[in-house]
């Protein structure tokens, strides 16, 4: 009983932080046919000012770590990146049987999952830096951790996508036994409206078992491994503007606080500023998003609600067999921080790489689900759900030493 009292006392103070109030209010934008319209170059502004700064922190903390915690962070990185790889191949597996979606926008939802979300985590970051009475701590590669648990799920989808390609898929993006599946050719109007490229046809356009050139399957999958696509994957702008935000933290922090100090007026004081107003607009977007929902049926609907739970719970007790492999507990900051990336979807960099590589899938369902339920989930009942998981863990489940550190 006093864990449930103490979990919803949590509950209810997250739910009426300012952070949270703002969003609430951009969701109420659409709801209630405000003439308003968020202007696009400030959310990219907003967007860059964020990754910059959550990697500029993160940098000055990375040039604190001794070489010992280096490493364990490395090894943390791998096991972050290999948990996002299974929770994309789960998902993928739920989303095709259980959700019955086709299975190449299974592939794509599936991709976001195994992602993570930019907007969640530097929301989580504000809840726990302004949590009462005191700040919660929690490691200071974590701003890496979200770079790295990125790339898992654009990679995921990319080669359950090559692998459809290879038995069959028509032009529109159907799979044999598929509702409208068509193997031939697509007109060159539709496939240039579809964003598919006028040469894009069925099987044996373009040559084919009996014109001596590739199928289309084949030209799709080479379109996989092709420099443009790693380039998208790797050094997308997120991306790079996260790395790039370390490295100049980092190296801002090895030459002093002459250089860098705690009350830095414009990554440190203006931050949570930022963060409101951008998650004023995230409010917004997400409302919007929930109206693409009506045809997605409810078994997709209850994928995106309950599997950030299931997605978070295992990466916390993943997260928590490696600290006792370690013999040093985790912060529960590091715990919760895992949680988030590991429960969160991507909106902004498997977006970017799927309509580059999978113009066939449907690109409302992935960020309705993304952005319309699991973004909202997260932010509001999530990230207290997550903590209190976390401090149960840690209690039921001691590492065994005395005093924790904030790795």
């Amino acid at each position: 009983m006093n864990f449930l009292h103490e979990f919803g006392n949590n509950v209810l103070h997250n739910l009426f932080k300012p952070l949270l109030l703002f969003f609430y209010m951009g969701f109420s934008v659409p709801l209630l046919k405000v003439p308003f319209e968020f202007p696009h170059v400030l959310y990219q502004g907003l967007t860059m000012y964020l990754l910059i700064a959550i990697g500029w922190k993160g940098g000055e903390e990375l040039a604190e770590l001794s070489p010992a915690e280096l490493l364990h962070a490395g090894g943390f990185m791998l096991i972050g990146f290999i948990t996002n790889t299974i929770i994309g191949c789960i998902s993928y597996l739920v989303l095709k049987n259980f959700a019955k979606l086709r299975q190449i926008d299974a592939a794509t939802v599936a991709g976001y999952y195994g992602s993570d979300s930019a907007g969640t985590f530097v929301t989580c970051r504000g809840v726990l830096e302004n949590h009462k009475p005191n700040p919660i701590p929690y490691a200071a590669y974590m701003p890496v951790m979200l770079a790295v648990m990125e790339i898992p799920g654009c990679l995921v989808a990319l080669m359950i996508v090559a692998n459809l390609r290879t038995k069959g898929m028509d032009p529109r993006g159907n799979m044999p036994g598929e509702p409208g599946y068509d193997p031939r050719p697509l007109p060159d109007s539709l496939a240039e409206d579809l964003g598919l490229g006028a040469d894009h046809g069925g099987p044996g356009k373009g040559g084919g078992p009996h014109g001596g050139g590739e199928t289309n399957g084949e030209k799709r999958f080479n379109s996989f491994v092709s420099l443009e696509l790693l380039h998208e994957v790797f050094l997308n702008p997120g991306l790079f503007l996260l790395f790039g935000g370390i490295i100049i933290g980092f190296v801002s922090q090895l030459q002093g606080h002459e250089v860098t100090g705690p009350d830095d007026a414009l990554f440190i004081t203006l931050f949570q500023g930022a963060l409101c107003l951008f998650l004023l607009e995230m409010g917004m977007t997400a409302c919007k998003r929930l109206r693409d929902l009506k045809t997605a049926g409810w078994r997709f609907v209850a994928f995106a609600l309950i599997g950030p739970n299931i997605f978070a719970t295992i990466g916390m007790l993943i997260a928590h067999g490696y600290s006792m492999l370690l013999g040093q507990p985790f912060a529960l900051g590091t715990y919760v921080l895992f949680a988030v990336l590991c429960a969160a979807a991507s909106y902004i960099a498997v977006p970017a790489v799927q309509r580059l590589a999978i113009p066939e899938a449907s690109p409302t369902l992935p960020l309705a689900a993304s952005l319309g339920v699991t973004f909202s989930y997260n932010v509001t009942m999530g990230i207290p759900i997550y903590m209190a998981i976390a401090e149960q863990i840690i209690a039921n489940f001691p590492v065994g030493v005395v005093e924790a550190i904030a790795t």
